[in-house]
This record gives C-alpha cells, structure tokens and sequence, in this order.
C-alpha cells in the first residue's frame, strides 16, 4: 500500500470532500422518479404512527364535554316537541320547532351571527349563575304576532324595526310558554326558576360575558304556515360549569316521565300475566357425610330435619315469596299458600 501513488482523479476528488467539509462520504443516492408527496401539502394534518391528529382551535376552545354536549341536544330535542304543542295551542295552527344545532362558540361570535334590530331576551336563571339569552328572529316573530292579532294564513312582510310596546306585551306570551316548557324539560336535572329581566333590539347593547368566553349556542327552527326562522338560546359555559357533572345520560332520559295512573298500571298488568316465571317449592334440608352420599341407593331414606307441620318456602325466580304446606288436589302433589313474605331480604339473610 505503501508504494501506491494516487492518481491526479483521485487527488482532485480527495480535495473536494475536504473543501465540502467532509459531507460527501458516499456515492449520492439515485433520485426517486416518483416524489412523495409531503404529509403538509394537502393541508391535512399528519397521522404519526396510530394516533389520529385533532385540530384544536385556541380561539375556539371546546370546554364542554361531549356527553354533556349530547345530553343538552336531547334535553332540547324533547322540549322542541312540547313548544311546538304548546304554540301551536296559541296561535291555533301548526307550529314545527325543530332543534337543528348545539354547538359551542365564542360569546362575540353568536352576537355578530344575529340580526339587528332583533327580539333579544335576557333572562334569569336561577340558581344558575349569570344570565341566559333568548333571541328570536324577527322572520318568525312578526308572523307570530300577526297570527295573534287575527291576522290569515297569508304570510306578511318582514318589518325592520324594533317591537312596539304593544307588540312587547305579546311576545311576552310566547316567551313564558317558552320558559314554562324550558323548567319542564330542565326539572329533571335542575330545578330553575326563569324570567325575562330585560328585553332590547340591540344585541350589541348587552354583553353577559367576556367576548372570547365560550357559550353553548342551542337553535331551533321553527316553521309557522310558510315562515320559517330562528330561535336562538345561548347559555354561557359559566352557567353550567357547576353542574356539568348533572348532564349526564341518566339525568335527561327521564325527560316527559309522568306519575303512574291506575290505568297504565291495568295495562301494564295486563300485558305480564301470560308470562311465565319459575316456582319453587324448597322441601327440606339436610347434612349427610359423603361416603353416606356414595353409598345411596334407590329406596333409601334420607331423614331431614324439619317437622312435617313447618311450612314450606316457595320462591317466585329465586326470591322468597310465600309460606305453604304441602297436600295432594285432584291426585296431585300439591301446596296451599298460608301466608306472604313482606321483607325476602330476611329470608335470605338466614339462609
């Protein structure tokens, strides 16, 4: 090796690796004819190994849970149901309200979303803290009132402007029906004592919260002969941080559940007695060794140690149910119920 000489090539390629700072060490890999595509490039976020990537919006931050986002649309899809009855009732036509949205967002972002002038209702809510809002869309309101005041099943001209006192006073009556239903539907997981303590036609005018703070905005859709329009509920996250722990699936199931009368109890009764459970008549007991136990042949005798004159347990699917003793009817082995368990739990106890 020692008496090698290095070509003038070599040389020369030896003092440009040195000039390049030694990135060079090996041969540059064959270029791929097919570029991968960049995981950015698409504007989709990258899956790394299994996770799957969400986008969070720190303007927009979700701090309600999603069980509690679900339990709030269906607590307001049942209340939908019932406001729809209860106005139909009150301008005697067919009234649609149809929950179409829970969503969360910014305070600021729901106030520039409404109309101006609108029928913007602040309401009080106790014992939540703070206040709610109650908006309702003038495309729906003022059909509303005309219905009201007499008025046919011709749709009328959307007026821009704000309510007049009179037309205040009567749009007082379908706000109280809507938070007479809202307590029904809410009961359930609070006991909420609403009123209106400031009506305005300038959303603007009022701000409950901080601009950035997060409200659960719920919007109904209500359909009245040709109108339709919205209604808006904006409850603050505020407001039910500190029962967030109440929404829960067992809270708003029971939504609508009505005291039990004698005839849903007849037919409820009804339709359970065909129905077959298993009876058991428990004889005696004994302890016997085992070899004894081996030993047993047909026609042997085992001797128990209760009295033939003590009743007998009988249970109904393994729950203690009645006192009986025994007897033959008709040729057949028989019992004749004597008396009622009230408390099986004793029962069960001694056994």
């Amino acid at each position: 090796m020692a008496g090698e000489v290095l070509s003038q090539e070599e040389v020369e390629n030896l003092l440009n690796i040195m000039s390049m700072g030694g990135e060079k060490k090996n041969a540059a890999p064959k270029p791929d004819p097919k570029p991968k595509k960049s995981a950015f490039s698409s504007g989709n976020l990258p899956a790394w190994g299994h996770e799957k990537i969400t986008p969070y919006d720190f303007k927009r931050p979700e701090r309600v849970g999603k069980e509690q986002m679900k339990a709030l649309q269906t607590l307001h899809e049942g209340f939908g149901r019932k406001f729809a009855a209860g106005l139909s009732a009150m301008l005697r036509t067919i009234v649609e309200v149809k929950l179409t949205s829970v969503d969360q967002l910014t305070y600021s972002e729901f106030i520039f979303s409404l109309d101006n002038p609108t029928c913007f209702n602040l309401l009080r809510a106790e014992p939540l803290e703070g206040n709610l809002i109650l908006d309702i869309n003038p495309s729906v309101l003022y059909p509303m009132i005309d219905r009201m005041l007499g008025g046919g099943r011709e749709p009328s001209l959307t007026t821009r402007r704000p309510l007049t006192e009179i037309e205040l006073r009567l749009v007082s009556r379908i706000t109280n029906l809507f938070l007479n239903e809202m307590k029904h539907a809410w009961e359930n997981v609070l006991e909420l004592d609403l009123k209106v303590i400031q009506v305005e036609s300038n959303p603007q005018l009022i701000q409950i919260v901080p601009p950035n703070e997060v409200v659960v905005l719920v919007c109904f859709e209500v359909a009245l002969i040709e109108v339709r329009g919205i209604i808006n509920l904006c409850i603050p996250y505020n407001a039910i941080e500190r029962i967030s722990g109440k929404l829960a699936s067992n809270s708003w199931v029971t939504y609508g559940r009505r005291q039990a009368t004698p005839q849903s109890i007849e037919k409820i009764s009804k339709s359970i007695r065909n129905m077959l459970v298993e009876l058991k008549v428990k004889l005696g007991h004994t302890k016997i060794a085992l070899n004894d136990l081996m030993q047993l042949r047909v026609g042997d005798v085992i001797c128990t140690q209760k009295n033939v004159n003590t009743p007998l347990l009988v249970s109904v699917e393994g729950i203690p149910k009645y006192w009986a003793k025994p007897g033959a009817y008709k040729g057949y082995t028989a019992i004749q119920i004597e008396d009622i368990i009230e408390d099986p739990t004793e029962i069960i106890a001694q056994e």
